[in-house]
């Protein structure tokens, strides 16, 4: 894979026509941002379900979507290879809720039947019972990752038990994360991650999209920038969602 430190970074936005339900699109917003701030150049592409992903991009990211629009991106993303291509290669993917479970080894589809997912992720999803997951969310990130405390709004009825190969995310202290009742929220290995939450999730912690441009650009840190609006939501959210509580 390039450096895109030289050769510029590729930004893929993975099926908007699918799976872009809930405001995510927000994320490749403030990742192409924040690294445009420090001085990158960004090739964002937004490859819609008919054309075929590319596999030479850096860093993939995946929204969320209603059960038939999942399916239908499961089976395409099966049929067209490239994001397991570019995760073997060693790009960053980013996903959230549908998107999440599509990186899983299987979750269930509009139609109540098992789907295979991509298997990127050790994780398996299954329908939770009649009442959905809506909400403000407050979690702690997982240590070995040095982020702040993550804050999002989860809406799904999905429960996603985590394999072996994978560490949560993060781990509730308000909310449902992955609906099992462990406690824990998302999933993640080496340089793929998961998580319910939407808000857009890197609008409320750009942390999370810096560790992605990290990874993505092989470095220890980043050059700060001014993140007085970004702070002032999220303390907001988190005021709220604890009032709330």
């Amino acid at each position: 894979m390039t450096n895109p430190q030289t050769s510029g970074l590729r930004l893929i936005w993975v099926y908007p026509d699918l799976l872009s339900t809930y405001g995510d699109q927000g994320n490749v917003l403030v990742v192409k941002r924040r690294a445009e701030q420090r001085g990158l150049h960004v090739e964002r592409q937004d490859v819609r379900s008919d054309q075929p992903i590319p596999a030479t991009g850096h860093i993939y990211l995946i929204g969320g979507g209603e059960d038939r629009p999942q399916r239908l991106a499961a089976e395409r993303l099966r049929r067209d290879g490239g994001l397991t291509h570019a995760a073997n290669n060693g790009a960053v993917i980013f996903s959230v809720c549908a998107g999440y479970q599509i990186l899983g080894h299987e979750f269930v589809n509009d139609l109540g039947q098992r789907e295979a997912g991509l298997g990127l992720l050790d994780v398996t999803s299954v329908r939770g019972g009649a009442e959905r997951c809506v909400g403000d969310v407050l979690a702690d990130v997982d240590d070995h990752l040095g982020l702040p405390q993550l804050t999002g709004f989860e809406n799904h009825q999905g429960v996603t038990h985590l394999g072996p190969g994978v560490r949560p995310f993060a781990r509730v202290r308000m909310g449902n994360g992955n609906g099992t009742g462990d406690g824990t929220e998302g999933a993640w290995r080496d340089r793929v991650f998961g998580t319910y939450m939407h808000g857009p999730v890197l609008a409320r912690n750009p942390q999370i999209a810096d560790l992605l441009l990290r990874l993505a650009l092989g470095a220890g840190a980043l050059s700060p920038l001014n993140d007085q609006w970004f702070d002032a939501l999220r303390t907001e959210r988190i005021a709220a969602a604890t009032r709330e509580a």
